[in-house]
Parts: C-alpha cells; sequence; structure tokens
C-alpha cells in the first residue's frame, strides 16, 4: 500500500519568510509580485521587512524565484511545482470505462537516487506501485506523460482480473486520506486569523497533492476530496486578495 505523507490528523508546519513567500506566488497567476507588494502582505504572519529581503536574496541564489528590477517570480522549476499543485486543485479527468493504465519499469543499473526520483515521479503521476516495476491507476486522468519516462518505462492499458474497488483499496489507503480530509476541512473552518489560516491551506495542498482522484465507483461514500478542493480554492482566493490588497492600498 502506498502510504501518504500526512498521519490522521492536521500538519501544520511553521510559517517561514520563505514558505510566505512561496504560498503567495505558487497561489498567484501570473506567479511574480514586486517587492513592495511582498514586504506589505508578509507583514501579518510577523515577517520584517528586512528579514523578507535576506530570504528572497536566498531564495534567488538557490535557484528558487528569478528577479528583475524590483519583481520577483517563480523559476521554472518552482513554475512546474506550481502546475502540480493547479493540477492537484482542479484535476482534469475524463468518464473511466474501467481500464488501468500501467508503467512497468525497464531500466536497469540505475542508482538509489535515480530510483528514488523515479519513483517521487511516478507517484507525482498518481500511479501506486503494485509491487516493485510496476505502476498503475484507473485511467481516467487526462494529463501529459513526460517523454523522457518512455526511456525508463514502458506504458500499457491493462484490465486487472481483481475487482477495481479491492484493487484501489490495496494500492491507496482511502479511509486515511479522508479522514485526514476532515480533520483539515474542521480546521480551516475554524480559523479566523490570517497567518492560522494560511498555515491551514499550505496542509490541504500538501494533502491534495497525495489525492490518487480515483473514479467515483472506486472511492468510498462520501469521499471528501471535492470538498476539500473548494474550500482551498475559496480561502486562497479570499486570502489572496486579503493580503495583496493591504499591500497595495
Amino acid at each position: 500500500m502506498n502510504a501518504f505523507q500526512e498521519p490522521a490528523g492536521v500538519d501544520l508546519r511553521p510559517l517561514s519568510a520563505r514558505s510566505v513567500v512561496l504560498s503567495l506566488l505558487l497561489g498567484a497567476h501570473p506567479p511574480e509580485l514586486p517587492v513592495k507588494d511582498l514586504v506589505s502582505a508578509v507583514q501579518p504572519f510577523g515577517v520584517a521587512g528586512s528579514t523578507l529581503r535576506a530570504a528572497l536574496s536566498r531564495m534567488v541564489a538557490a535557484g528558487d524565484l528569478r528577479r528583475s528590477d524590483t519583481v520577483y517570480r517563480l523559476s521554472d522549476r518552482l513554475l512546474e511545482r506550481q502546475r502540480r499543485q493547479d493540477a492537484a486543485v482542479h484535476p482534469e479527468t475524463r468518464p473511466w470505462d474501467g481500464a488501468w493504465e500501467m508503467a512497468v519499469v525497464t531500466a536497469t543499473g540505475r542508482g538509489p537516487a535515480e530510483r528514488a526520483e523515479l519513483r517521487a515521479r511516478l507517484a507525482g503521476l498518481r500511479l501506486a506501485e503494485l509491487r516493485e516495476g510496476v505502476w498503475l491507476r484507473p485511467a481516467n486522468l487526462r494529463r501529459n506523460r513526460p517523454d523522457d519516462l518512455g526511456e525508463v518505462a514502458r506504458w500499457l492499458t491493462a484490465r486487472p482480473e481483481q475487482p477495481d474497488r479491492d484493487l484501489a483499496a490495496s494500492l491507496w489507503p482511502l479511509d486515511q486520506w479522508a479522514a485526514t480530509a476532515r480533520t483539515l476541512l474542521a480546521h480551516v473552518a475554524r480559523t479566523d486569523r490570517p497567518a492560522d489560516r494560511f498555515t491551514a491551506l499550505a496542509a490541504v495542498v500538501r494533502h491534495l497533492l497525495a489525492d490518487p482522484v480515483l473514479p467515483g465507483e472506486l472511492l468510498p461514500a462520501a469521499w471528501p476530496g471535492p470538498s476539500l478542493r473548494a474550500a482551498y480554492t475559496d480561502y486562497q482566493r479570499e486570502l489572496t486578495e486579503e493580503m495583496l490588497g493591504r499591500a497595495r492600498q
């Protein structure tokens, strides 16, 4: 079974200047902001201007951000992260006809780091590992596969003999995901302070990235995925408008 990162509780991580900046830019379209707007936007989180500027310098040096005059924007690497985040919040699906997509890893002689990277990429495509080197999921997602994955894995369409619901339940801890999602929904509903809501939204995004986005017929009853996405979308829009509106006053 493919384990999720979060336990059945709320995974709230401490806010840092870097995490606030990244969350703001990952939620902005286009993902760029002038430094004066960033200075004002981070004030409710107790981040001083000098602390922010030091963090921005480190993020540029680390390749997280690009700077043009006084405007900071996400680097290409983090633009890909934004695309994954957007896809987690608004996944594109298609009617499911019962087929499963399967990736069979064919590359050999890879080191531990390369194997770990490949596993992370396949998991990022919302596949789950059935056994060593065999990954699959229902073929209900609309998404492009990176071309270079064809060099290390063979892609197939399968119709497993095992009942689909049983197979899905063996691949993903669906009840655990749902329990954490409901805890997050309850937490978001009772938070008022911008900093608390901001950390809650970051936890929601991390959890949505682990949603396998299965066809409805394979999910437990009252699946909370759509509700969690709707809550994130509403709160993210509200927070962005509130913080950036304050910054531009």
